[in-house]
């Protein structure tokens, strides 16, 4: 889920810089530092908006730089358990496929996606049903659920958010819209029966 928060974080202003401390400034120094950064209690820092207040500068002994504390509004995309998203395969693996939700990626892994036994088909970037003949690959738009998420604010690329497709109302579009004509045309069939 996308949120707009407000902050306070630390930036140093290099010496180059001291001259020149304006919010502007301050706001290029925080996009630096936070943009792209996960944290357990906000998720991802996805855009720093505004600075809205910046303190007094202290010098630290031994450091160059004068040290701000300053005030700021963010957006911060932090995907909450059992949340139903929309996202896009990014990546197919044998053991499932990578969704991208937002600016990071969750796994899919093929015991969630479907009842039936998927094949993994390397050649084409794609999980293949023999019964159904429905096939989940790269591009993909998928709506699922967050079930697992495990943040590790030191290695950002090593968090783990767990999905699944399994319920209903859940899965590849393609086979959502197919599922809802199935069942328009069932139950069509079904009232001139009477």
């Amino acid at each position: 889920m996308y949120k707009r928060v407000q902050l306070t974080d630390t930036v140093e202003v290099p010496p180059r810089h001291l001259a020149d401390v304006t919010p502007q400034r301050v706001k290029r120094l925080l996009q630096d530092k936070l943009e792209g950064r996960m944290d357990e209690d906000i998720g991802s820092v996805v855009s720093v908006i505004s600075v809205l207040d910046i303190g007094e500068g202290t010098v630290l002994p031994g450091r160059a730089g004068v040290y701000y504390e300053a005030e700021f509004d963010a957006i911060t995309f932090d995907p909450a358990m059992q949340e139903v998203v929309d996202g896009e395969v990014v990546e197919v693996v044998e053991f499932g496929a990578f969704v991208g939700i937002g600016p990071v990626d969750g796994l899919l892994h093929v015991s969630q996606i479907s009842d039936e036994y998927l094949a993994y088909d390397g050649e084409n970037q794609q999980l293949a049903s023999t019964e159904s003949n429905r096939t989940l690959g790269v591009g993909d738009s998928v709506r699922v659920r967050v079930v697992t998420k495990s943040i590790d604010e030191r290695n950002p690329r090593d968090s783990k958010i767990g999905l699944t497709a399994k319920q209903p109302g859940l899965g590849k579009h393609g086979w959502l819209q197919a599922d809802r004509q199935a069942n328009a045309a069932t139950t069509e069939a079904g009232a001139e029966g009477k």
